[in-house]
């Protein structure tokens, strides 16, 4: 213990700092202002309230309760791993944002050797920071805080090079990140832990429980991920009616999930009670499993029918998949992010391909070419200067039919996997070096291999003495 103690000393800081000095040094050289953040752009006959920080702030600001509250507190559940769950979600979600917006930016925001630096970049960089934790979810408890900021250094790049490859060339419709985040960060994950598999934790580990209190805590993560996933399906959509359906969908199939949980878990327990596991996870399956079709024309019947696919699937996989995995391919998935992020986001896009097949002009009107711009006439095409005087905003496509245009959401799907699982497993095999400093087996799910942890706090008998001193 005394010995990996030391290494972190010298280790976690000397590469926090040096990540410090290089972004320091990159922001210097590369970052700056975009449009509606440079001063030299204002003047008084500006219009400020056309300025992005009045549409995008808000939706920013849910995303980062999701990302820094959210998903912090609902890793917190294991009994002796509370500090680990919620601080190291903190610290890696941090990283991965400042790494995002510079990786992210090289791709997809360089103008003239810049990266013009705004709101759309910060929500950009927070999808792929929900990646990451998504991810980090398959290992928590098992690794280090310089394994999980190295995981992060490697998987942001692999990220934006998914996102270019999918957007650039396959040129897709993925809204609520269903392919990009849910899908990449699911495979990812399974990759790393597949390669950091311990044998000595096949048959579970001690200290791999939760406690009251940290079940409530975990809840607490699931409240704020379910409120405000509709800022997170719907803020890349188009403003309008395209980003208010996104937001109706979204709402209803998380409703639609998390009744079908508590119906399932009552149904599934052998004693007929409520499984707190099934309310932290099985209830978000909705926000998921709509999120490839969310700005879609796809009814709210249809969105209802999601969540209750989504979260029926997502029990089903923790019951029996799950084990499975674990037993079999040597996939020890901590939370199951396969659970919540694959099995929901598969089903996702098989209906998003679904909404894409059966999309008409009679549905949607000329906005079928705003929503599914690939779809929109080529230059030259006369139905394109017919349809512009409609949408004076509207720019030439590629003329895809709609048959066409699944195939090319099929493709991302399968080039997705691949490349995440691939990433995810050359990640896993570095982390595997011994510099990293992972904890042992014993030391494991608890706190106390990198925090200083309270002297009660892995005592079962504390709560319980506390109570009844007090009463007394």
């Amino acid at each position: 213990m005394k010995t990996r103690s030391l290494s972190l000393r010298v280790r976690l800081p000397v590469f926090v700092l040096v990540a410090e000095v290089a972004f320091v040094g990159l922001y210097a050289a590369f970052v700056t202002y975009d449009q509606h953040t440079d001063a030299r752009l204002q003047s008084n006959h500006t219009d400020l309230m056309r300025n992005s920080v009045y549409k995008d702030y808000l939706v920013f600001t849910d995303i980062q309760v999701m990302i820094f509250l959210g998903f912090g507190c609902l890793m917190a559940f294991f009994r002796l791993y509370g500090f680990g769950g919620m601080v190291f979600n903190f610290l890696v979600a941090t990283f991965a944002i400042q790494w995002a917006i510079l990786v992210q930016g090289y791709f997809q925001f360089s103008h003239n050797g810049k990266i013009h630096l705004g709101l759309i970049n910060l929500i950009n960089a927070e999808f792929a920071c929900a990646a990451v934790l998504i991810s980090f979810g398959a290992v928590l408890g098992k690794t280090s805080p310089l394994q999980l900021l190295f995981m992060a250094l490697l998987e942001v790049p692999v990220f934006a090079v998914t996102e270019w490859a999918v957007l650039h060339y396959l040129k897709i419709n993925d809204a609520g990140g269903s392919i990009l985040i849910h899908i990449f960060a699911c495979y990812f994950g399974l990759g790393v832990t597949f390669m950091l598999y311990r044998p000595g934790l096949s048959n579970g580990h001690v200290k791999q429980t939760s406690s009251y209190q940290s079940d409530i805590l975990s809840v607490m993560g699931t409240l704020f991920l379910w409120v405000f996933w509709p800022s997170f399906n719907s803020a890349l959509t188009l403003g309008g009616d395209d980003q208010h359906r996104a937001i109706l969908h979204t709402f209803i199939s998380l409703s639609a999930s998390t009744l079908t949980a508590f119906a399932l878990s009552t149904m599934l327990h052998k004693n007929g009670k409520i499984t707190m596991a099934d309310v932290q996870n099985v209830t978000l399956a909705g926000g998921v499993t709509v999120g490839a079709s969310v700005d879609m024309m796809i009814t709210p019947a249809a969105a209802y029918a999601l969540g209750m696919m989504g979260a029926t699937a997502c029990m089903l996989g923790y019951k029996y998949l799950s084990p499975f995995l674990a037993r079999r391919c040597r996939i020890q998935d901590q939370c199951g992010i396969h659970n919540l992020h694959g099995l929901t986001a598969l089903i996702s896009c098989a209906a998003g391909i679904w909404a894409i097949l059966v999309a008409t002009e009679e549905d949607y009107g000329p906005s079928l070419y705003e929503i599914f711009t690939h779809r929109a006439p080529q230059e030259g095409d006369p139905k394109l200067k017919e349809l512009q005087t409609l949408i004076p905003s509207l720019r030439p496509g590629l003329g895809r039919t709609a048959q066409q245009q699944a195939l090319f959401q099929a493709a991302a799907v399968v080039s997705t996997i691949g490349l995440s699982a691939v990433g995810g497993i050359i990640t896993g095999f570095i982390l595997r070096l011994p510099y990293l400093a992972p904890p042992s087996d014993d030391l494991c799910f608890d706190d106390k291999a990198f925090f200083e942890v309270p002297a009660e706090y892995d005592s079962p008998l504390y709560l319980h003495h506390t109570i009844e001193d007090s009463a007394t």
